[in-house]
């Protein structure tokens, strides 16, 4: 890729090839993805979204939102402060998500049940926090739903004790097709800028469910999806349904 490529149109250009070639490739895998999903929602199950820094986002895109499935739960690092009572400044701690023991007390807060899904979201799939809630999940018999980069996360070493990385770990693999590092249009004199993960993650999140919604239609199920809050009624409906999961979704009272 010549450096005439780093601009508007080269980021266009190769962003929409790359989902592309999800769209294409990617088909068995958000087919296994959807299963889970709708086989968590059809037993009753939460859906547990986890991930750290810029993987967030997907986080956001999965549980919450105008469109999404109800019984979703954002999972963060910053529970220990909004659920589990630690001080603030734990957050500014830049080593936090390399520390043992933090993703076990982020599953405790969340008081998940058996059939609940966990989709854990990684790029590099290395963090050791993102590695020790994956284990903790499958130890308490959930299935786990990943989202990385399987080109960066075969590119470097295993950082947590066990030698594992996410993809060694879940039942389901989606790969956003990222490049090693992220970054995407390669700069003279080395490095990259503008960062693919976000992009066709969201490609990813959205086919898986839009596939689990058509699984759960054809099994004589209605989705519970929540409608724009902005919309006449949308508030109202939604309330309605997440009554289904009070104490279970963060978004209802306990």
């Amino acid at each position: 890729m010549s450096v005439d490529s780093v601009n508007a149109s080269g980021f266009a250009r190769e962003g929409l090839d790359a989902l592309n070639r999800i769209a294409e490739s990617a088909q068995d895998e958000v087919r296994r993805a959807a299963e889970l999903i709708a086989h968590c929602v059809r037993t009753d199950g939460v859906i547990q979204a986890f991930g750290t820094g810029h993987s967030q986002a997907l986080v956001l895109e999965l549980a919450g939102r105008a469109g999404g499935l109800v019984p979703t739960n954002r999972l963060s690092i910053a529970d220990l402060v909004l659920y589990g009572g630690d001080d603030p400044s734990v957050l500014d701690d830049p080593l936090l998500e390399r520390k043992p023991g933090v993703a076990e007390r982020i599953y405790d807060l969340a008081e998940p049940r058996p059939e609940d899904l966990f989709v854990i979201i990684s790029n590099s799939g290395v963090n050791s926090v993102i590695v020790e809630m994956a284990l903790r999940a499958k130890e308490r018999g959930h299935r786990v739903l990943a989202i990385t980069s399987l080109s960066h996360t075969r590119a470097v070493p295993a950082s947590h004790p066990s030698g594992r990385k996410l993809a060694d770990i879940a039942d389901v693999v989606l790969d956003n097709a990222a490049p090693r590092g992220d970054a995407l249009l390669p700069l003279p004199g080395g490095g990259s800028v503008c960062a693919l993960s976000t992009l066709t993650g969201v490609m990813l999140v959205q086919m898986a469910v839009a596939e689990a919604a058509a699984l759960l239609l054809a099994a004589g199920v209605r989705p519970p999806v929540y409608v724009s809050a902005n919309v006449p009624g949308g508030f109202e409906g939604n309330l309605d349904l997440e009554t289904r999961y009070a104490g279970r979704i963060r978004r209802t009272a306990s």
